[in-house]
């Protein structure tokens, strides 16, 4: 069979041979015929060459700008993309640490939502929950932000990332969108199918298809494609089917934990050309009926036409733009006067326009910002005055009751604490010690302490009042902050009376944390009591009772004393308090609350409180 196919070849080139040279003897005897061809290759030859070239270009270029317009649009979805988490990211910035986390969560769930609402970004997934080492490994080390194109295993997404220095810390904020048949559909409607391709570094196999790119070797593992666009069918030959591929780059998320930048994607387009020339050109109308020179002498025309309309408009547009720059430096020089009021005169509505106006926006945002910084001021001295009006509610003399010494320290997260202790001697021998915790924190949390602190005193200050319960005192402060106060806060509290000449202790703790006695080998735990103040109104609080060893140490805290967190996320804690504490329990009271506060500060590692810290201390002897 293989000579058999041979032969059939060799003929026609046989053929093809004679008819040349005897072609080309009788063709090319005459000089007129050699002149013909000789022009024929110089001329018609090199042209339809061109032609050729052209088409070919031609398609290169089609193909090459239908594999544009996909990735133009590719990128605009994942600006569209930045472009939502950075609002949302600017919204999560902006709200104030004091709101509630659930106020957070609905104001963010509100912005995505607007987000959603573009048809642009079908399947839009939002995470406030990013874990850091992830967001870094693809953002990088020190990358702040990232948007583009991520590939999981056989999973593509639109991935746009943020971090955000939030008034609760840092966040990492991502939204998505996967790469489906459904995004696809809406990309490029002047396109026919589009196929995404997506690869996975393999090693030099032949079981699988690979292609070889750079020094890595890649075989398909997906493929995504539209499937409501039908294959373009050409209805001349001169409408060509045009195909074209485009190369995207991603971030590859391996399974072993890997990340690959500048991974390859490839997409596949098909599409008319005439669909291609509609994005490219217009109607310009059609040329005819002329002769050649009266088209060239149009031409000249016209030209010198425009021309002269060149020169006057350059001339025009150089004035302007010397206009506009010598008002904006006239204006600049009342700006450095301190003259915020000026305004440029915005005549027209171009950039030259928007560069004025833009102008006299950041003048106007820069009084603004002035008048504010000012309000800040104003505030921040109220706030100073409120701290040292909260410094006079502590008290500033420590009772004197034989066989018991006080002390006490409040740091306060802020200028102003929601934290609240006070000792109240009530008689020779007995002496209250009340500790509570505000809900919230800043100026309407230290208000509160304020009321609550007088209340306690205006209950305690009164002739008898070292008989009275500790559990209808505390009753007493619920029902008064029940009625004086809004329904969402509330206060933990606890009151101690303590007796010295009969070492006894009555107590009420009403939802805070356990005070301690600490003796040799012994802790007592003041639990007794009840639920937090103003929550409920007629709560049945109880009193607990408690013998005290001779040299006893009391000790009494906040919340924020024990919530500190080390690098690893493991919280101070009661047990490392209450062994700190059994550590100086021999030192002086001032002594001990410094010793306990350095402990749960070198706990933390950082200077900064998440909350106010108060601790106080009776030696008890």
């Amino acid at each position: 069979m293989g000579w058999l196919r041979l032969l059939a070849i060799v003929p026609p080139f046989y053929l093809i041979y004679r008819f040349w040279t005897k072609w080309r003897m009788q063709m090319l005897w005459s000089l007129r015929n050699r002149l013909v061809v000789a022009y024929l290759f110089i001329a018609v030859v090199p042209v339809f060459l061109l032609l050729i070239l052209a088409l070919i270009a031609g398609q290169i270029l089609y193909s090459q700008f239908a594999a544009y317009l996909l990735n133009r649009e590719i990128q605009e979805r994942v600006e569209a993309l930045s472009d939502s988490c950075a609002s949302i990211a600017a919204a999560e910035a902006t709200l104030p640490a004091s709101l509630d986390k659930n106020v957070v969560d609905k104001a963010l769930a509100a912005q995505v939502e607007t987000a959603k609402g573009n048809r642009r970004l079908p399947g839009l997934v939002a995470d406030f929950n990013v874990i850091p080492g992830y967001f870094h490994a693809v953002a990088g080390e020190k990358g702040q932000s990232f948007s583009g194109l991520v590939q999981n295993a056989n999973q593509l997404r639109l991935v746009s990332m943020r971090e955000v220095d939030s008034p609760r810390g840092k966040q990492f904020i991502e939204l998505s969108v996967p790469v489906t048949g459904e995004l696809l559909e809406s990309m490029v409607p002047d396109l026919g199918p589009i196929n995404m391709i997506f690869l996975e570094i393999v090693e030099g196999t032949k079981e699988k298809p690979v292609v070889k790119i750079g020094v890595n070797t890649y075989h398909p593992v997906r493929r995504v494609t539209t499937r409501k666009r039908a294959v373009p069918t050409s209805a001349a030959w001169s409408d060509p089917v045009i195909s074209g591929i485009s190369q995207l780059e991603a971030i590859n998320l391996t399974p072993d934990g890997m990340v690959r930048r500048r991974h390859p994607v490839f997409a596949e387009i098909n599409a008319l050309r005439s669909q291609l020339d509609h994005r490219i050109f217009t109607t310009v109308g059609e040329l005819s009926g002329t002769q050649g020179y009266r088209i060239l002498l149009l031409a000249s025309v016209l030209f010198l036409l425009l021309e002269i309309v060149a020169l006057v408009i350059g001339v025009m547009l150089t004035r302007e733009i010397t206009r506009t720059i010598s008002d904006l430096y006239r204006a600049t020089q009342f700006v450095q006067e301190g003259d915020f009021s000026y305004r440029v005169m915005v005549e027209r509505q171009d950039q030259l326009g928007s560069l004025g106006q833009s102008f006299n926006t950041m003048t106007s945002s820069i009084s603004r910002l002035i008048n504010e910084q000012k309000q800040l001021q104003r505030l921040e001295n109220e706030i100073s005055i409120a701290s040292e009006v909260q410094d006079q509610l502590f008290p500033r003399k420590l009772p004197h009751v034989e066989g018991v010494e006080l002390d006490a320290i409040c740091k306060a997260a802020r200028t102003v604490s929601g934290d609240y202790y006070d000792f109240i001697q009530l008689s020779a021998t007995h002496v209250a010690i009340a500790i509570g915790d505000i809900s919230g924190k800043g100026i309407s949390a230290a208000l509160l302490m304020a009321s609550l602190q007088a209340a306690l005193r205006s209950q305690l200050l009164t002739p008898g009042s070292e008989t009275l319960s500790t559990a209808v005192l505390v009753s007493r402060l619920n029902k008064h902050l029940l009625r004086n106060t809004a329904d969402d806060r509330f206060a933990t509290f606890f009151l101690a009376i303590y007796d010295s000449s009969t070492r006894k202790i009555r107590y009420t703790n009403a939802g805070h944390l356990p005070g301690f006695v600490l003796n040799e080998g012994k802790t007592i735990y003041l639990q007794e009591g009840g639920t937090v103040l103003g929550v409920m109104e007629d709560y049945p609080y109880e009193e607990g009772t408690a013998e005290v060893p001779p040299n006893a140490v009391l000790i009494g805290y906040s919340d924020g004393l024990i919530e500190p967190e080390n690098a690893y996320g493991e919280q101070f804690g009661i047990p490392r308090l209450e062994a700190a504490a059994r550590r100086v329990r021999q030192a002086a009271p001032r002594k001990i609350a410094e010793s306990l506060m350095t402990a749960a500060e070198e706990w933390a590692g950082s200077p900064e409180q998440a909350d106010d810290m108060t601790v106080i201390v009776a030696k008890l002897k």
